[in-house]
């Protein structure tokens, strides 16, 4: 099955999935999400704009979302809506196949809104996460980096925040530093914060951190597949801001596997591990792969990681086409 990997520096593609045959497909410079979506194709987010391809990954068309920068892709259950999260904090929808825009102007109306942003995003957050579950097809759950989690249950017209409790103690203002939403159920979410791993299984009414290591609390993303839950930590976020020196003993990252939903995880040695940090997950074709930072795509097998193979740079996303 058709692999995609977003990186740094573009989308690769490999048709064979086993990476021998691995190539660019697509100049979308820093490529935030990949995501595939059955019977409507392959997305891509960017900092260039979000691209559709309808050949898995062959050839891809931009879909011209008003902001630029576009950074989480979600498709309605009945795939009549797409929405488009983007830097600055906007939502958009589509509802005619991506020809044209709407913005979901309540978003902007969260009492938190005026307090996102940070300096390492230059000053602003952006949409970093889109999910929605076939149970609750209007329930839209966002997550904001930095800015926190936030739900609208009717198709993204109107928001209720749901961040109390993703709160960590930090020095660099990042309390709500959310990277990636797993949508689990209709309630139940996995989140991977700058500042630990979150469960809630109330729609966000309360939050559970999972992750016990305070060493190694900044999470990307997280992954569920048949009865695993897949995470990983480092130490130090992947880039730091200018003027400082990302060092590869600072990373100090782990893989952690849970057979219980979160309530116990086990760390997992991996290749490249612990200088290389575990930043993408996907399922496809019936295995688990993972991306890092520094190219490599390493997969589950016979109950151990193995490196698949190597794409140029750092690994934001996977997918299958």
């Amino acid at each position: 099955m058709t692999v995609l990997i977003g990186t740094q520096d573009g989308v690769y593609r490999s048709q064979s999935g086993d990476l021998e045959d691995v190539e660019r497909v697509l100049d979308s410079s820093v490529t935030l999400s990949v995501r595939s979506f059955e019977n409507r194709g392959s997305f891509v987010a960017s900092k260039t704009g979000l691209y559709r391809s309808a050949d898995e990954g062959k050839s891809w068309e931009r879909l011209g979302v008003p902001r630029t920068e576009v950074y989480a892709i979600a498709v309605s259950p009945d795939g009549n809506r797409l929405y488009a999260g983007t830097h600055p904090a906007h939502l958009y929808v589509s509802t005619d196949d991506g020809k044209t825009w709407l913005e979901l102007e309540g978003f902007q109306d969260l009492p938190s809104r005026g307090r996102w942003h940070t300096p390492r995003h230059r000053g602003r957050s952006h949409v970093r996460s889109l999910g929605v579950h076939p149970d609750r097809p209007n329930r839209l759950v966002a997550g904001v980096e930095v800015g926190g989690v936030h739900v609208s249950d009717d198709y993204g017209e109107t928001w209720a925040e749901r961040r109390h409790g993703l709160q960590a103690v930090r020095q660099d203002d990042l309390q709500y530093d959310v990277h990636h939403v797993l949508v689990e159920t209709a309630d139940e979410y996995v989140v991977s914060c700058g500042g630990g791993l979150y469960r809630t299984r109330d729609t966000g009414h309360s939050w559970t951190r999972l992750d016990v290591d305070p060493d190694r609390s900044y999470f990307q993303e997280a992954l569920s597949y048949r009865g695993t839950l897949y995470a990983a930590a480092q130490t130090l976020p992947p880039t730091l801001p200018m003027g400082t020196r990302y060092r590869k003993r600072d990373v100090n990252a782990s893989l952690f596997e849970s057979m219980d939903g979160g309530d116990s995880f086990e760390s997992k040695s991996y290749p490249g591990s612990p200088d290389e940090f575990v930043y993408a997950w996907a399922a496809v074709d019936g295995r688990v792969l993972a991306g890092t930072t520094e190219g490599r795509v390493i997969v589950r097998e016979n109950d151990n990681w193995t490196t698949l193979g190597h794409v140029p740079g750092w690994i934001r996303s996977i997918s299958g086409g």
